[in-house]
């Protein structure tokens, strides 16, 4: 029974194993141009989030915390996905 049990468990880790090497491959190289939001100072000023399309020319409220729209966007979005 010892022997059983130690076989099933070494195939368990086995198969995790696989598993966690399939979602390592899958990853994306992180890579120049691979952000979520690119923020630009200088010559002008925009914050541009390249996942939901949205763009925010008052970059000082947006480092000052204010997400909200950055928030709405992606709750408006997931809701019409659904």
């Amino acid at each position: 029974m010892k022997v059983l049990r130690s076989r099933l468990y070494e195939k368990e880790e086995e198969k995790r194993a696989a598993e966690k090497q399939a979602d390592y491959e899958r990853k994306d190289e992180i890579a120049w141009g691979s952000q979520i939001r690119s923020y630009t100072l200088h010559p002008y000023q925009l914050v541009k989030d390249h996942r939901i399309g949205l763009e925010v020319g008052n970059v000082n409220d947006v480092l000052d915390g204010n997400l909200d729209p950055f928030i709405e966007r992606v709750l408006l979005g997931a809701e019409s996905a659904a």
